[in-house]
């Protein structure tokens, strides 16, 4: 292959999530050309099937509803959630860089945030917020987009379920929108799918030394050589839908219960790793309970309205209503241990009829018989004969429910301390989440463990700009999101920090390469 470059920009960014195209964005805003390599044939990434939250102290947004909350809070929760797992430099990073972030953006009027009240995860920690510290993007109507929504990658419920497209653009798609629009209003923003990268290029063409200036691009088949001379940013989403990487490195479940889009194979992480880079937390991700559902997949599923997790012994074995990462972690550390197999059951009663008391379950729940049918959801007039059905120990299971129904009684979960802290109750109206399994016919639904994307990637420092294996800066590369080794380590803050993360550190990496030549 010669050495000519086939095209040529300021900032090669690869990926196009919410943090990709913020990146992307601030670097055109900046002044600087912009290639933005997808590598699938729609932009979003991850954040199109999410939320969109983003966890930000004490930006504008929060401030607007009066929100009372101060840096130092923050700051003393996060260390006190991530421990020094990572740098405290990388951590201080991120906490004192999403308010700037939300007024440089909503000094365009192409971006709207508000206030979305999601407690923070950690309750008990010092300095956690019941309200948290969490924002999203305003909701968008469908035809600002025009042309453009055609290249949005759809929610899951289109994409998955055959569900039509919302009329307006709400959560994740709604902040997607708001940067495509922006980014079309950039002349020198280039924004291209089915664009794979296979490799970064180098100044003096080694493997491990030199200046990363541009990559190989392999777009609908064809490799081009892009030469990017102030930098290439990385943000192009976890390897969770690459079972070789997956196995490579210990991450628990498969690809199948990966919610990330199947174009997260990790390419980009592995050209940065040839070209020398180091990587941390490899073998993590950001867990959640998920519904099984006939086709076998588990699903991100929160939002219980009811119900109780049994194991194979049919005894509880978690708070059903803490933050979903943390039952994700405590189900994978019962795994391990062979306390526990796969599946374990959601044990309710009929007050809501035969369906499963969640209200989100990520792909849409779809008919009751095919649930039947596949022995994924069992009814029965008595506990005993639901105990048979799912194979647990019938006593077991019948003194289990008792023993609930008396913490739902008197209010107080003495096993797990469900509903003591605020997140228990975000569902409930701040209710108590302890509801009986009192009224027949008995019902239970299996469950599985799924991922929202893996969380180990590139090691960074305060800049985004990636490490060697020795320490010391790659000149020219840059990571952010969940193609970086995650700012939280292996705890999962509040709502939102996986995308405001991301954010945040692909808009200090092209603050930074506008600042900065590759290398200097």
């Amino acid at each position: 292959m010669v050495n000519t470059p086939d095209d040529e920009c300021d900032v090669l960014v690869i990926g196009s999530g919410g943090g990709a195209l913020t990146g992307a964005y601030t670097a055109a805003r900046e002044g600087l050309s912009v290639i933005v390599a997808e590598a699938s044939s729609h932009f979003g990434g991850t954040t199109a099937y999410s939320g969109g939250g983003m966890w930000f102290p004490c930006n504008a947004a929060l401030q607007r509803e009066g929100h009372h909350d101060t840096l130092d809070d923050a700051r003393t929760y996060f260390h006190a959630v991530v421990g020094d797992r990572t740098p405290t430099a990388l951590q201080n990073a991120f906490l004192e860089g999403g308010a700037p972030l939300i007024d440089y953006l909503e000094a365009d009027t192409d971006f709207k945030f508000m206030a979305f009240p999601w407690p923070d995860y950690f309750g008990s920690a010092p300095r956690a917020h019941a309200t948290g510290r969490h924002i999203m993007a305003k909701p968008l109507k469908a035809e600002k987009l025009g042309a453009l929504r055609e290249t949005l990658r759809p929610p899951l419920g289109t994409e998955r379920a055959d569900e039509p497209l919302p009329d307006g653009l709400f959560g994740g798609q709604a902040l997607l929108g708001r940067l495509l629009i922006a980014l079309s209003r950039q002349p020198r923003a280039d924004l291209r799918r089915n664009a794979v990268c296979d490799e970064l290029i180098r100044t003096d063409g080694t493997i491990t030394d030199g200046t990363i200036t541009g990559a190989v691009i392999t777009q609908n088949g064809t490799p081009h050589r892009i030469h990017a001379h102030r930098g290439v940013l990385i943000a192009a989403g976890g390897f969770e839908h690459n079972q070789q990487m997956r196995h490579a490195h210990g991450v628990p479940g498969s690809t199948r219960d990966a919610m990330g889009p199947p174009s997260n194979q990790g390419l980009a992480t592995l050209a940065a790793i040839t070209a020398g880079a180091d990587t941390d937390l490899m073998n993590e991700a950001w867990w959640s309970p998920g519904i099984t559902h006939p086709d076998g997949t588990s699903t991100f599923s929160l939002w219980f309205t009811g119900g109780i997790f049994v194991d194979d012994h049919g005894e509880r074995f978690v708070n059903e209503s803490a933050a979903y990462d943390r039952i994700g972690r405590r189900i994978l550390a019962r795994l391990a241990d062979e306390a526990m197999t796969l599946p374990y059951w959601m044990i309710y009663d009929d007050r809501a009829g035969e369906r499963p008391p969640v209200q989100s379950t990520s792909v849409p729940m779809g008919e009751t018989r095919d649930y039947v049918k596949a022995g994924l959801w069992h009814t029965a007039d008595t506990l005993d004969e639901l105990a048979t059905q799912i194979g647990v120990p019938a006593g077991n299971l019948a003194r289990t429910v008792a023993r609930f129904n008396t913490f739902a009684e008197s209010g107080t979960d003495e096993d797990f301390r469900r509903g003591d802290e605020p997140f228990d109750r975000a569902f409930t109206g701040g209710a108590s989440p302890l509801v009986p399994i009192t009224q027949g016919p008995f019902h239970a639904a299996a469950f599985g463990v799924s991922d929202l994307g893996t969380k180990g990637g590139l090691r960074t420092d305060e800049r985004a700009r990636v490490l060697n294996t020795e320490g010391e800066v790659i000149p020219g590369l840059y990571a952010a999101g969940n193609s970086m080794a995650a700012v939280s380590g292996t705890t999962y803050p509040g709502g939102g920090n996986p995308i405001g993360a991301c954010m945040v550190f692909s808009h200090l990496a092209a603050l930074h390469m506008a600042k900065h030549r590759g290398g200097e």
